[in-house]
């Protein structure tokens, strides 16, 4: 099985230029670091050491360079050079005119490489250069608020159920492609499409895409800057036109991990206008429409050139969350992924797929087999996505939404409207709880809405103080879903609403509701019975954060909430639930091991008490969120250092 940690050789490795640290490594074996020997010897054995790798190359045979169409001869002397930059470092090398050879501040290039393809690299760090960016990034795994306006750094904590695990910081995929004779990361791409659906839908697709890429040890290409549905308020100047990265880390995300790196579309069209991509069937480089690299903020037939494009250019995989489960192997060996493919066939002889039913209140060890784990999360579906070896071949892999047209004439429907934990499935457990403390630790809101709710919050608690006399400072949430929701069954009356809280939530109590109803006077049956709030009771917390962003910072609040009621179908809800979820097992709560949380349902009345006990992945998969994202994810780590 693959090790959780990979050994240093899976690990990135520093690249050479201006603006990375000296490889110690590299300096020792040709004598930099030992002060012995002279400047002249030195360079006689860099040139030696290329002419080897030369002979070795051509008995090798080695005539395919995958991202560029680079000879080996160009790419070995390109080597040496960097080898000779190197020692340029360490002794300056004068010109004929005895002046210092720089420019900007760097070594000087050497002119017979200018004009050569130039592989893509991306700016690499060692694991100490890593976690000296990672310090820099986020000097204390605890939320920060001094330049967001506060509230206090005690006050911030309680929004914080992410953890500072370092060592899961090294994890690389086992299918992480790297060519090791050169020290360089070869990379391969994976772009997608955002869904359709509203903000929550987007953030879900987004997270499985996400974990594929980990999985897939692939660099994720974000898509444009582009307006999404629901969030295109305009007052003021604001930003209505988002990227992934402006709801999340993903740059310090992508910094922070050996086996991930996550580039802008434009980087990536960069790239292709330089003849870096190319088609794997015939080598030829890949160029954008018109040659563009800029698509922010384009839409309709204007964005449908680059979407067309990339459909056409990619291997593109429309995977059906409901008809299979994505399934990686442990290990690159053709043993692992036989075994693998196997196990449907396995359960089937073994007296078939379970129903849902016999794992409620039930649930397998986090650590159970890969037959046992894949019984439990089949959810009816009786078919894997393995990640083949084709596949893992492919520079390129293109996640669609919407219909896509096969090579026979076909049309299918492609949409990731999954979980990322109900689709991804790995052989190794360990490989699992990884990718679900991944999501946990480093796929958060960013720190302004972090902090924005956080200062909500703290007034929220200050209010019940002052209506309890200093005796309490708890208050219960509630989440009711009104607006374009298509789901009509769940459309309660605020009289039903107030039948369903009065069983678990006692008269007069503080209730914070968010919603999208904009007639507060829906709420005046709720209101008759608790003292309601609502998060446009402390805009004044809110000032200069922008709109678009009050639907994050109210599920943050949400979560907050002793007792918190949701509607089920609701992506809205299901969110809060799973960051209920992180902080009850974050503080060990009545049923944590199970994954219980104390949320409720007010629609629908059937589904009442669901997060009471655990249910195990089932479709429709958006409904809710499951336990299993949340529950006992620590286990394989347990013992090693990690902060708050």
């Amino acid at each position: 099985m693959a090790q959780l940690s990979p050994p240093h050789s899976h690990r990135r490795t520093t690249t050479t230029g201006s603006n990375a640290p000296p490889n110690n490594d590299v300096a020792y074996a040709i004598g930099g670091g030992g002060g012995g020997g002279s400047f002249l010897t030195k360079y006689f054995l860099v040139i030696l050491f290329g002419f080897a790798c030369l002979s070795l190359a051509l008995n090798s045979r080695f005539t395919k360079v995958v991202v560029e169409d680079v000879s080996i001869i160009e790419t070995v002397l390109k080597d040496s050079v960097q080898q000779l930059s190197f020692l340029n470092r360490q002794h300056p090398v004068l010109d004929d005119d005895h002046t210092l050879k720089e420019k900007n501040g760097n070594d000087s290039e050497d002119v017979s490489l200018k004009k050569q393809k130039q592989r893509p690299q991306f700016q690499d760090t060692s694991k100490d250069q890593r976690s000296n960016n990672y310090i820099n990034t986020h000097k204390i795994a605890n939320l920060n608020c001094d330049a967001y306006g506060g509230p206090s750094q005690e006050a911030a904590q309680e929004m914080v159920y992410w953890e500072d695990i370092p060592e899961d910081a090294e994890y690389v995929s086992p299918f992480h492609r790297k060519n090791r004779a050169k020290s360089m990361l070869v990379t391969q791409f994976l772009t997608f499409e955002p869904d359709h659906g509203g903000w929550n839908n987007i953030r879900m697709a987004m997270e499985t895409v996400l974990a594929m890429a980990v999985a897939m040890g692939r660099t994720l290409v974000l898509p444009p800057h582009q307006s999404m549905y629901l969030l295109t308020k305009q007052e003021k100047g604001q930003r209505s036109h988002f990227s992934f990265d402006h709801f999340f880390h993903m740059e310090s995300i992508s910094q922070e991990h050996a086996g991930l790196d996550i580039i802008s579309m434009t980087k990536f069209l960069e790239l292709c206008t330089k003849g870096l991509v190319v088609d794997d069937k015939t080598g030829e480089p890949l160029y954008p429409p018109g040659n563009r690299t800029n698509w922010d903020g384009t839409s309709g037939s204007e964005r449908s050139m680059l979407d067309d494009w990339i459909r056409s250019k990619s291997q593109v995989l429309t995977w059906d969350c409901e008809e299979c489960v994505a399934a990686f192997p442990a290990t690159t060996s053709e043993e692992d992924r036989k075994a693998l493919e196997a196990l449907p066939e396995q359960i089937k002889a073994s007296g078939g797929f379970p129903p849902w039913q016999d794992y409620v209140g039930k649930p397998n060890p986090v650590d159970a087999s890969p037959f046992e784990r894949l019984k439990e999360m089949n959810a009816e579906r009786e078919e894997v996505c393995i990640y083949t070896p084709e596949l893992q071949q492919a520079s390129w892999v293109h996640f669609p939404v919407g219909n896509v047209e096969q090579e026979g004439g076909e049309v299918e429907e492609s949409r990731l409207l999954v979980h990322f934990y109900a689709f991804l499935f790995f052989q190794d457990w360990r490989h699992d709880l990884w990718m679900k403390r991944f999501v946990r630790d480093h796929v958060r809101y960013i720190d302004e809405l972090q902090c924005a709710a956080a200062r909500v919050v703290v007034a929220i608690r200050n209010h019940v103080l002052k209506r309890s006399g200093g005796k309490s400072n708890e208050f219960d949430t509630i989440h009711i879903r009104r607006g374009d929701f298509q789901y009509k069954v769940t459309r309660f009356e605020a009289p039903k609403i107030v039948e369903m809280l009065n069983k678990k939530i006692v008269d007069n109590s503080t209730l914070y509701i968010a919603t999208d109803e904009r007639d507060k006077t829906f709420f005046d049956p709720i209101k008759a019975r608790y003292d309601v709030v609502f998060l446009d009771d402390f805009v004044s917390e809110l000032e200069g954060v922008n709109t678009n962003y009050y639907g994050m910072i109210d599920q943050l609040v949400a979560s907050r909430g002793r007792i918190f009621y949701g509607c089920w179908f609701s992506t809205f809800t299901g969110y809060i639930n799973r960051l209920r979820g992180y902080h009850a097992d974050d503080h060990k709560l009545p049923g944590y091991k199970d994954g219980i949380i104390p949320s409720y349902y007010y629609a629908l009345e059937d589904r009442f008490d669901h997060m009471q006990k655990f249910y195990p992945v089932k479709k429709s998969f958006y409904a809710r969120e499951f336990p299993t994202s949340w529950r006992l994810i620590d286990t394989s780590i347990e013992g090693q250092s990690k902060t708050k």
